[in-house]
């Protein structure tokens, strides 16, 4: 047991009892506990398997290699409409957890045999984002930007991709482009850090907010 996340179970004002319900399911399977990002995190060899996040509506367990489980019956829900591997899965009662126990132990179970086996998550399948044709224009227009991006990894080129094309107007989406044009020159993605500042490297944690 994680003495953070034993604190930050103290402190939740909704799905309390829930959370500590899978809580305990989760400390009676081989993962190990930890606490990252500001929720409870569980790991098996070194690598993040399932967190564990209370939402407004239901307390979820969100399992970081959700799209290679076994999920006839459709349980676990895609968080949002870009989300490669990552799967939810709800709770909203307490009735509900014993209700899957079952389930959730075979998905566990499951989460580990993947592991250990090196099965490869779903690449990021670009083409199910259009290219604006702004980008397209201006990587026609300049073959370092071109040669730049497409040195990007595909969730990289994606992560630029959903930003550009969630602009309504083109003058904004023009406008985008160009503000991260030497984000990409200098082979950086969306989300990465520049400030070199983050203590979550490559990934920006916002560290440069504060800054003096």
């Amino acid at each position: 047991m994680n003495e953070k996340v034993d604190a930050y179970m103290k402190g939740l004002k909704i799905w309390k009892a829930e959370a500590e319900e899978l809580r305990a399911l989760l400390l009676a399977t081989d993962l190990v506990e930890d606490f990252k990002w500001g929720k409870p995190c569980y790991t098996y060899n070194g690598k993040n398997i399932i967190g564990l996040t209370p939402l407004k509506e239901s307390c979820a367990l969100n399992f970081f290699n959700g799209a290679v489980l076994s999920d006839p019956n459709g349980v676990l829900i895609m968080p949002g409409e870009h989300t490669q591997n990552g799967r939810w899965m709800k709770f909203s009662s307490l009735l509900d957890i014993k209700k899957h126990t079952s389930l959730l132990k075979l998905f566990v179970k499951e989460s580990f045999e993947i592991e250990n086996s090196g099965i490869k998550k779903p690449k990021t399948v670009l083409t199910a984002i259009t290219f604006p044709e702004e980008l397209q224009s201006a990587l026609k227009k300049d073959t370092k930007l071109n040669k730049a991006f497409n040195a990007l990894t595909p969730g990289r080129q994606r992560a630029y991709l959903i930003y550009f094309m969630a602009a309504k107007q083109t003058e904004t989406r023009i406008e985008r482009i160009k503000k991260y044009t030497p984000k990409i020159l200098c082979g950086k993605g969306f989300n990465d850090c520049t400030c070199g500042l983050s203590k979550r490297m490559p990934t920006c944690d916002g560290s440069h907010k504060y800054a003096k």
